[in-house]
């Protein structure tokens, strides 16, 4: 076994043998002849704090040694196609790639093809000698444009954008996780299908989000 995978093992143990210890004393209180029920309420607090620890620590773990391909291996592919697009950085340093196709659904495995498009995209942005911005904490906005016609997915939670922050991170920013990156999916009404990706400062979340639902362009021609 490996021999992380033992240690945390041992603090979930710990955790929860912890909490089971809280119920039993809670239960002998509460058995006790004239003990009352004084502070219960805190007590209960605090095993159910300590029964929640081990969970999310538990799902922690599970997630963290879990073989990055055993969730997708179930899932149908889908073929590859062609994309077209574009990549720019505005003023403000903001980086925006605008793809000619709308997000695959996820119950699909996450699509190399929309990967490496966003990878060739960065490319030839910098082959012309521009530099890309690199952000230690940011925010990953992604703006589908369609009609009721033209879209493909109702529910956002069902888009399959994994992809997009795959393909940026360790180049323009350091991770994906959620300490490092935020994510939001908003959709504009357009008669032009396509997905608009912006990477920005986390601290620059409300300007982006005053320029989008406001008057101000986000980016000039």
């Amino acid at each position: 076994m490996d021999p992380k995978i033992k240690e945390d093992l041992k603090t979930i143990q710990s955790t929860i043998n912890n909490a089971y210890a809280s119920c039993g004393r809670i239960m002998a209180k509460l058995d006790g002849r004239g003990a009352g029920h004084a502070g219960i309420a805190s007590d209960l607090d605090k095993m159910s704090g300590q029964f929640e620890s081990g969970a999310i620590t538990l799902r922690n773990l599970c997630e963290k040694h879990r073989p990055n391909d055993s969730r997708e291996s179930n899932k149908p592919t889908l073929p590859a196609i062609r994309l077209t697009g574009r990549a720019e950085v505005n003023e403000y340093g903001w980086l925006h790639i605008e793809l000619n196709a709308l997000l695959p659904h996820c119950r699909f495995q996450t699509p190399v093809w929309l990967t490496n498009t966003i990878r060739r995209l960065l490319d030839d942005y910098e082959n012309t000698g521009k530099r890309l911005p690199f952000f230690d904490c940011a925010m990953l906005a992604i703006d589908e444009h369609c009609d009721i016609d033209s879209r493909r997915i109702y529910d956002s939670d069902n888009k399959g954008y994994k992809a997009i922050p795959n393909a940026l991170k360790g180049r323009l920013i350091k991770d994906d996780d959620q300490f490092s990156l935020g994510i939001t999916l908003v959709s504009t009404r357009s008669e032009k299908p396509a997905c608009h990706i912006y990477l920005l400062p986390q601290d620059e979340a409300g300007d982006f989000f005053s320029m989008k639902y406001g008057d101000y362009p986000m980016f000039s021609r």
